[in-house]
């Protein structure tokens, strides 16, 4: 049975970004540090890697996609990417301000979602078929999925780093059971796999 899943790097104090994101660090002050594992350890994380691209439809908010904010889009904008975007599968990003579809590289087209995480969710999930559905992030839409209870799987990329200050995983999601099914390391980052469910009563 395909499930809703979700792979997101924090620092040790919870942290998916760190503070002060712009075009030129996307991911913050020091954000970047959080990724290091994805490069230098690339060979020993090789399975992680391959499971975090492997869904069959994703889910992002407008601030992982671009730098763009408001009304206005930069029409030339095509993500961070490059060319070729590793999802290889459509790709739903949640805005305010619509725009059209577009198809990149390697098959990932990116949808453009404005009536909310729901829609989001269900045009994924018939994108996807029997394939899983993957909230890529950030830390603000994990956060929407995971006080609505639609996440089934987290899978938590975890950095030796403190950063302090930034943009945080676990805000404003209510009470959750997190059952720890999974758990491996190399010395940049421990990947931690939790089964997702809400308290009884």
């Amino acid at each position: 049975m395909s499930k809703v899943t979700c792979d997101i790097g924090i620092s040790v104090d919870g942290f998916a970004a760190g503070p002060n994101q712009s075009l030129a660090e996307p991911l913050g002050e020091d954000g970047e540090r959080l990724h290091r594992w994805m490069f230098e350890e690339a060979d020993a994380n090789a399975e992680v890697l391959e499971k975090i691209t492997s869904a069959g439809a994703f889910i992002m908010g407008r601030n992982m996609f671009g730098p763009d904010r408001g009304p206005s889009w930069n029409p030339d904008w095509t993500g961070w990417w490059g060319e070729e975007p590793p999802y290889h599968a459509p790709v739903f990003v949640l805005t305010h301000h619509p725009r059209e579809s577009f198809s990149m590289k390697g098959g990932t087209t990116f949808h453009f979602v404005a009536d909310g995480i729901g829609s989001a969710l269900a045009q994924a999930r018939r994108a996807a078929g029997d394939r899983d559905v993957s909230v890529a992030g950030g830390a603000s839409t994990v956060n929407q999925y995971l006080a609505a209870g639609a996440i089934d799987e987290l899978r938590l990329h975890i950095a030796p780093i403190v950063l302090g200050k930034g943009e945080r995983l676990f805000e404003g999601v209510g009470d959750l059971v997190l059952e720890p099914v999974e758990t491996s390391r190399t010395p940049l980052v421990t990947h931690v796999t939790y089964r997702v469910g809400r308290p009884l009563g």
